[in-house]
């Protein structure tokens, strides 16, 4: 292999390798592990194109590109992943943020805009399935009455989310609670105290997993991706202990499987609890949000 590359060459060459494979963004992957790679951004690579690569930063650019080209996700190798507009640390082991979740964060920054809660000095919300944060540090980004418990059974998840939030500054706002589903809050006396719990729990049937791209199926934690055989698993969890945590006017936001809208909405329906149940459709016209809420905009 040359190993005399300019910044506009090790480019092309890191995208004539991820061509080979079937991925559907090689330009822009290649783009984001060499700017890694150089510590740089996009823009200078672009104005940059003739300058020379040291042998070092050639073989590291090659090892990553390597590593993509077997499946490895490229948010792992860049240690990053932009979300509601905030660039979050990202790490292996825990689930990667995805654009669709955006519309869940969105619904609920719309509900409370537009209800009472707006007004209100603190609004308690409950995230279960933390993850890198996304949903927890957007809503308390974005919020600024709000404060959220967030929960996830993954310590590894946990220290990357409490990593995030003192990037952005919002430690203050947000307790960290390492347990499964509503356990962690049974000593903080919460009882009809919550206005607001939001989920994105794993609900991708267990037997679909494996037939999931190899990013997701290989690489990312399964126990944020399986929901057990119907994929609705936390789903019934969480509604069954809805009644005891939120407040008369408490909201419900879920994010959902393409598929599972109706099966969700039959379990909030069933539960009695809200007066109003909404399902939201992604950029793409495939349902993704599932809300119950009692304040009616």
């Amino acid at each position: 292999m040359v190993r005399d590359y300019t910044i506009k060459s090790l480019l092309q060459e890191g995208i004539n390798i991820l061509n080979e494979g079937d991925f559907k963004t090689p330009l822009l992957d290649a783009q984001l592990i060499l700017c890694y790679t150089l510590g740089v951004d996009k823009l200078y690579i672009y104005t940059h194109p003739n300058d020379k690569v040291n042998v070092e930063t050639v073989d590291k650019f090659f090892e990553f590109i390597n590593r993509r080209r077997e499946g490895y996700p490229v948010q792992y190798i860049i240690q990053k992943q932009e979300f509601m507009g905030l660039e979050f640390n990202v790490a292996e082991g825990v689930l990667i943020p995805r654009p669709d979740t955006e519309i869940l964060v969105e619904k609920v920054i719309e509900i409370v805009d537009n209800s009472l809660l707006k007004g209100k000095k603190r609004i308690n919300i409950v995230d279960i399935g933390t993850g890198s944060g996304a949903i927890t540090l957007s809503l308390a980004y974005y919020l600024k009455n709000a404060f959220v418990y967030s929960i996830d059974i993954s310590e590894k998840a946990l220290d990357v989310a409490k990593e995030n939030s003192r990037k952005f500054g919002l430690e203050d706002r947000v307790l960290f609670l390492e347990g499964s589903l509503f356990k962690p809050l049974s000593t903080l006396n919460l009882d009809n105290n919550i206005d607001i719990v939001v989920s994105n729990p794993p609900y991708i049937p267990t037997d679909e997993i494996e037939k999931l791209q190899i990013e997701v199926s290989k690489y990312e934690p399964r126990t944020a991706l399986d929901g057990g055989e119907d994929g609705l698993d936390y789903y019934r969890e969480i509604v069954k202990d809805l009644s005891k945590y939120l407040t008369d006017n408490g909201v419900i936001a879920f994010e959902i499987g393409y598929n599972q809208a109706q099966d969700v909405k039959e379990l909030l329906v069933n539960s009695g609890l809200f007066k109003k149940i909404e399902i939201i459709k992604d950029l793409s016209g495939h349902d993704r949000v599932v809300v119950g809420e009692n304040l009616c905009l």
